[in-house]
């Protein structure tokens, strides 16, 4: 068993690659995604890619790892299951009150979002819990039974449990779990205490809610990928993408499906990171530009940036992440025109079906047609020839949305360029300078089907002067899933003073959260010699409402230790917010420790330097539309696959390959670097 397989399902293809451990070559299949069914592509895309290997077949994968936006696009469609929820008496209407902001100050019509559990299916119980975790008022069992079996008689399919202050005393919700397996034993039940064992009521509640309301569709999903996988042969134990990065299990994965939020993008940040670090570039920004989104993170010293939670659509969800923001502009991102006449694109997209015009099914312009209209893309096909496309069908849709505006196809074409390297530039904006963080100092790294196609634009918006492609940019995420680590987070809050005299408190809330992790270490069945514990530490000046993430030493048993901790703590709160308060006191908020077991990863190869003459890989020229003033200029383009390490490309140029296409502005200086990457100087920038 020598094939490690990643598969990354994304809105318009899903890619599969095969690292082949014998020979160390890398085999890469994109096939079209089947929303209805996500395992249809991804059992198809398998087979085709062994095919492509050679007398291969799926019992010779050692290794299966997936990335998959099932549990996403069920929040995105308010497509999951019925859903109950039981919670202490008087809070039953914490999940619509939330913290009391209104979402736009200065809007007061703009709703808040509709709860996934109604008002109906909503059962207060009378117990109580105080901040000290002490019980004050016991559980009512008989009540607890009535409520379980009006939540029977009202068909729901699933009940999250969250109770007052459960993080620090769990006993009633585990009883009240008992109950409901007992009465309702089909029905999914979900434990505020177990998913998130931190304060902050409203987000351990919306937490909660959203983890019962998906899970069964996860676990339907994930369940029946991994018997089809069994059917066709897999003898491996299939893993999952979590948010933070890391692969579990699909059984494991069944049992806490709000960690997979962000499954799909993280293990590309993840993969970019490793490859970068490698080349040279460790302080980096990541760009996955999809078919239907675009999902930006930023990488400081080869490590991705990880943060305790994020909003969708407007509901918060609490769970270790990687930082990763995403914006509606993608390949298939529709172009429009709105009612005060201005040319917009996106976040509506075209999809997998019927997909951009030049797709031959669809006639409304997307991003992918304004770059056939220019001819950054081959106007005749993609994937190698895989698809054949229709250019005459994206010059018309271009035509129809530039007459109203008194545009050539070319010119509202490059307008919607212009439009969509807007909406990449604030989503990187936000990781990256609202949080501290200048991203001229930062190589953009671009991915996905269409990152390489906009990068040199993009980087030119944001002052960028470097630009890292990898070798194999369009399924960089599914190379990401052979590259990445099994992962655990464990948590608990427990509002704790630091005393550089008294470190003993913090280290052993460490101990405690490391037993965990040892436990799940022996039950994953990873070699002592494989393991890696990240502690990291949520801490704030006292009096404070929120609090920054503070990666600790192995051992803060020492005041050395723990004075190193709050150096980082003051640096961090002045990045952040412009100021330290350097007397002030501080206190921990919420302790963290992430379990790693080291797998075996894809191994990154050097090549020998060339000499620059990148002729060899000319395949043709051809005249493409950069600018109004220029108009048609003759291009060069060249093969990916037959460029050398040390060839150097002077822009403007397009480079070919069979998952992305890069287009070299004018100006741009393109190395090829010893791990096969493009590095581009940027012309402007420069």
């Amino acid at each position: 068993m020598s094939l490690r397989i990643g598969v990354d399902t994304g809105g318009t293809f899903t890619d599969v690659c095969a690292f082949d451990e014998a020979t160390g070559q890398v085999h890469v299949r994109k096939v079209s995604s089947t929303p209805d069914d996500p395992g249809r592509a991804i059992l198809a895309g398998v087979a085709e890619l062994l095919d492509q290997v050679g007398d291969r077949s799926i019992g010779d994968v050692g290794y299966f790892a997936h990335g998959t936006t099932v549990g996403t696009n069920a929040l995105l469609t308010h497509s999951g299951v019925r859903t109950g929820l039981i919670t202490t008496r008087g809070f039953k209407d914490l999940l619509e009150l939330g913290r009391g902001r209104r979402p736009h100050m200065y809007n007061p019509q703009a709703d808040k979002p509709v709860p996934f559990v109604p008002r109906e299916l909503r059962h207060e119980i009378t117990e109580r819990v105080r901040h000290t975790g002490e019980i004050e008022v016991a559980l009512n069992e008989d009540e607890t039974r009535e409520v379980v079996r009006a939540l029977g008689a009202q068909g729901v399919e699933s009940i999250a449990v969250c109770f007052l202050y459960s993080f620090l005393a769990p006993q009633h919700e585990q009883r009240v779990a008992d109950i409901i397996r007992e009465m309702l034993p089909d029905v999914h039940v979900s434990l505020s205490s177990e998913i998130l064992p931190e304060f902050r009521e409203y987000e351990r509640l919306s937490t909660v809610v959203t983890n019962a309301y998906v899970g069964p569709v996860i676990f339907r999903y994930l369940s029946r990928l991994r018997e089809r996988l069994a059917q066709d042969g897999l003898t491996a134990t299939p893993h999952v993408t979590q948010s933070n990065g890391g692969v579990i299990p699909f059984a494991t994965a069944e049992e806490m499906p709000v960690r997979l939020v962000l499954s799909g993008p993280s293990t590309g940040v993840v993969g970019a990171a490793q490859i970068c670090s490698e080349a040279g570039h460790r302080d980096i920004i990541t760009f996955d530009m999809g078919g239907t989104s675009s999902d930006v993170s930023l990488v400081q010293n080869g490590e991705p940036k990880i943060t305790s939670g994020m909003e969708l659509e407007g509901r918060p969800i609490r769970s270790p992440m990687l930082d990763i923001h995403t914006v509606g502009a993608g390949g298939g991102s529709l172009g429009w025109i709105d009612t005060g006449g201005h040319l917009r694109v996106g976040p509506q997209s075209a999809g997998a079906f019927p997909g951009p015009a030049c797709y031959g099914h669809g006639a409304e312009p997307a991003v992918t047609d304004a770059n056939v209209v220019l001819r950054f893309l081959n106007p005749e096909y993609l994937l190698n020839g895989q698809m054949k496309i229709d250019r005459a069908a994206s010059v018309n849709a271009l035509r129809a949305i530039g007459a109203p505006l008194g545009l050539e196809p070319e010119e509202a074409a490059l307008g919607m360029l212009r439009v969509v390297t807007a909406n990449m530039a604030r989503a990187i904006r936000v990781i990256s300078v609202q949080r501290g963080y200048d991203p001229r100092d930062y190589a953009l790294v671009p991915f996905g089907g269409a990152g390489p196609l906009h990068a040199s634009r993009l980087a030119r918006e944001l002052g960028i002067d470097t630009v890292v492609v990898p070798e194999i940019p369009g399924a960089q995420s599914a190379l990401g899933l052979l590259m990445t680590d099994v992962k655990a987070d464990f948590m608990q809050s427990k509002i704790t003073r630091v005393d550089d005299a008294r470190p003993e408190p913090i280290e052993a809330a460490f101990t405690h959260l490391e037993a965990q992790a040892a436990g799940w270490f022996d039950d994953e069945g990873i070699e002592h010699a494989d393991r890696k514990v990240v502690r990291r530490l949520e801490m704030r000046y006292a009096g404070q409402n929120f609090e920054l993430p503070i990666e600790v030493p192995e051992n803060v048993d020492n005041s050395e230790a723990l004075a190193t901790v709050v150096g980082r703590f003051h640096a961090a709160h002045e990045r952040m917010y412009g100021y330290q308060l350097e007397n002030s006191a501080l206190e921990v908020v919420t302790f963290r420790v992430q379990a790693v077991g080291k797998s075996t990863t894809v191994e990154l190869t050097k090549s020998e330097t060339s000499d620059a003459d990148p002729s060899q890989a000319l395949d043709s020229v051809r005249n493409a539309y950069f600018d109004a003033e220029t108009g048609y200029q003759e291009c060069p383009v060249y093969r990916r696959d037959a460029l050398l390490s040390g060839n150097r490309i002077a822009g403007p140029a397009i480079v070919e390959q069979m998952d992305t296409t890069t287009v070299l502005l004018p100006g741009d200086d393109c190395l090829v670097d010893e791990l096969g990457n493009l590095v581009i100087t940027i012309g402007e920038a420069s």
